[in-house]
């Protein structure tokens, strides 16, 4: 049985890569051991899947056919860490406006997902952008202290006007994504 990883997510809008860029730049001169997400990639996850079989991938096109959302502005602000800077293993921008409205379409996905047969997500929803995984202990002091000089930083704002399901193929270089579904917003 061909099993398909993917997630259900909001990309970043072009014309904000290059600032999320120049702050990956800053992050990776703490020295730390970083495996950053390409600019391509950057999204926020509305809902990650991981490797479903493909008539559960069209159950979920199936549901994300009936949801219906209105475009809304997302703010992006502030860096931090999962689970905490002292031991950073995401690093992650977050979001100050929009919040309600990502919570409440992420909670209309996670429904979709539920009746798809795909149990529910254990760590549930919390709104950011992944920036980068940490790969090793090196310079962690030096990678903290920038998380914390960024912890404010204001990195500009989108309208959400689509939520896309995506394939994420896993290669040595890093994973490559593809859309499957798209649900563009109404109104």
């Amino acid at each position: 049985m061909e099993l398909i990883r993917s997630f259900i997510a909001v990309d970043l809008e072009e014309n904000l890569l290059e600032d999320f860029r120049r702050l990956q730049e800053q992050l990776s001169s703490s020295g730390a051991d970083l495996k950053l997400v390409a600019p391509g990639n950057l999204h926020l996850t509305l809902r990650f899947l991981g490797e479903i079989p493909r008539s559960k991938v069209e159950a979920v096109i199936r549901g994300l056919e009936k949801i219906a959302f209105k475009p809304f502005r997302v703010k992006f602000e502030g860096v931090g860490a999962f689970p905490n800077l002292n031991r950073p293993r995401v690093l992650w921008v977050g979001v100050s406006e929009g919040v309600e409205e990502l919570k409440a379409l992420a909670g209309r996905v996670e429904e979709v997902v539920l009746k798809a047969g795909i149990p529910r997500d254990p760590k549930g929803f919390t709104p950011h952008l992944t920036l980068a995984r940490v790969r090793s202990g090196r310079n962690l002091p030096s990678l903290s202290r920038i998380l914390r000089e960024l912890s404010a930083v204001e990195l500009g704002a989108m309208t959400v006007t689509a939520v896309r399901l995506k394939r994420s193929v896993l290669t040595p270089k890093g994973p490559i994504y593809s859309n499957l579904y798209e649900v563009k917003a109404v109104g």
